[in-house]
């Protein structure tokens, strides 16, 4: 029997992307999942063209806040919900390769439950904007602390071996926090050297306001991660170091 996997898709006024999202779902080459969208209280008609697709596939299910609680609060919300064997993220943006399940599943057999891989970066158009990123091999605990591999768009996470976690609910770095709940379970989450997804570089997004960076990541070390003065200085200038090789090296 082939396992589920949960997919879990923060929605908020998507309504300009979320049908190429949706679509990449339904291109899986492995089609035993099902597809979380919560909607964080969208004021567009995202939901609208949400709800066409559930009318249309099962598998797909929506689920609207009644208010506007950001990602982190909505996914964990979906995480909750999921009743799969595996758990893996999409934003209401970004885009799938088909085999992107196929492949993860394949990959993750070999690995402590823990998988992600290589994506594409490309702008609101789906044209090239920055080189390939290609992730390490694996990553660990440490590896995480100093600069973030691990895309939301592609994690993929054993959660029938390695239980369910939450997102801290913050408003940065709701991803990493997670990824180190898991890589203090296991040694390692292993990379996926070809790129199997399209992240999507949108000129508003929150990530790319580069004043905020400094202040956010300091925060997640000292109240996330919960490190000293001296480990969060020290990890804050290699995440400096680092973020600037990924982005313009």
């Amino acid at each position: 029997m082939k396992p589920l996997v949960s997919i879990i898709t923060p929605s908020y006024n998507s309504s300009e992307f979320i049908s190429q999202t949706i679509e990449s779902v339904l291109n899986q080459t492995f089609n035993n999942w099902e597809m979380i969208i919560i909607d964080d209280y969208s004021t567009d008609n995202s939901t609208s063209i949400i709800k066409k697709y559930t009318n249309k596939d099962a598998r797909i299910k929506l689920i609207e806040l009644t208010k506007n609680s950001g990602p982190a609060k909505a996914r964990n919300k979906g995480i909750v919900i999921a009743k799969g064997d595996f758990l893996t993220f999409i934003d209401a943006d970004d885009v799938w390769f088909s085999t992107f399940l196929e492949n993860s599943l394949e990959e993750e057999k070999n690995s402590e439950g823990f998988v992600f891989s290589s994506y594409e970066r490309k702008d609101e158009n789906l044209k090239p904007k920055y080189a390939n990123f290609i992730v390490p091999h694996k990553v660990s605990y440490t590896d995480v602390l100093k600069t973030n591999s691990i895309s939301c768009l592609t994690a993929f996470i054993n959660v029938k071996k390695l239980g369910k976690r939450y997102m801290p609910e913050v408003l940065y770095r709701q991803d990493m926090g997670l990824w180190l709940k898991y890589l203090r379970q296991i040694n390692y989450a292993k990379g996926i050297k070809k790129p199997q997804a399209i992240y999507r570089i949108r000129k508003k997004s929150h990530s790319r306001k580069k004043l905020n960076l400094l202040h956010h990541q300091w925060n997640f070390y000292r109240n996330v991660a919960k490190l000293s003065v001296i480990s969060s200085g020290f990890y804050l200038l290699m995440w400096s170091i680092l973020g600037i090789k990924k982005y313009y090296l």
